[in-house]
């Protein structure tokens, strides 16, 4: 059995930001909690009439609150699609949200330049393609090529299911490059979705190494604050 945690977890709060960044007392935090779930399902498994997602390739969802709004900010790699004609399509969502909240929604979105290191973005769009009946080995060894040459330093894929329409479900995975997932300063992205094909679902898991995080960076000042000095501390004996 695989003692495995999530990389993105692990790294938050040290080298990492968290995704939802508001404060609320003991009595009103559970609410609020449920109230984020509520608002990233909405967003992320909205589906048309045709059953297409009707907010595709959206990379992250981050939440923050004030007294009077709630704050939300989509990187997405397509921002075009979410914004819609004349600005109709994030009209629509934020109106949706307010009224599943009922609360001021201020919507922003932020383009993501660098999908193809984007495990969530990358694991969404294995899954299209798996959907679209495309070879499973084909489809890795693409991800994975687009990955290492947009600048990558390594990438591991992982699919779980009745892979290639078999009777018993299998684990199957490829990896190149490096992925240091014990390494605090190693920047991991991980991904996971599900492709609903006709055979059941097939578990898509990835995990892409960006590099290594800046010394400038914000979200390390937490760790660095927390060093502990080179010489130890003298002990006393009573």
């Amino acid at each position: 059995m695989g003692q495995k945690v999530n990389p993105v977890a692990f790294r938050t709060g040290i080298m990492e930001d968290w995704k939802s960044r508001w404060y609320a007392s003991k009595k009103e935090f559970g609410a609020l909690l449920v109230e984020d779930k509520s608002i990233r399902d909405f967003i992320k498994k909205q589906k048309d009439a045709s059953g297409r997602l009707l907010y595709p390739a959206i990379a992250k969802i981050e939440i923050e609150r004030t007294r009077d709004e709630v704050r939300v900010v989509l990187l997405s790699a397509r921002p075009g699609l979410l914004i819609g004609r004349k600005g109709e399509k994030i009209e629509e969502l934020q109106n949706e949200l307010q009224r599943l909240t009922g609360r001021r929604i201020n919507l922003k979105i932020e383009e993501e330049t660098r999908p193809e290191v984007v495990a969530q973005l990358v694991a969404e769009d294995i899954g299209e393609q798996l959907v679209k009946r495309v070879s499973f080995r084909r489809t890795m060894k693409r991800a994975m090529e687009l990955a290492m040459s947009a600048g990558a330093k390594g990438i591991k894929i992982q699919l779980s299911g009745r892979l290639g329409g078999a009777e018993m479900a299998r684990c199957e995975k490829q990896a190149a490059g490096s992925i240091p997932l014990s390494t605090l300063r190693a920047k991991i992205d991980y991904g996971f979705t599900e492709a609903k094909i006709a055979q059941g679902h097939i578990g898509i898991q990835v995990w892409i190494n960006q590099g290594e995080y800046s010394e400038d960076n914000n979200n390390g000042q937490n760790a660095q604050k927390s060093q502990t000095s080179k010489n130890p501390k003298r002990s006393y004996k009573r």
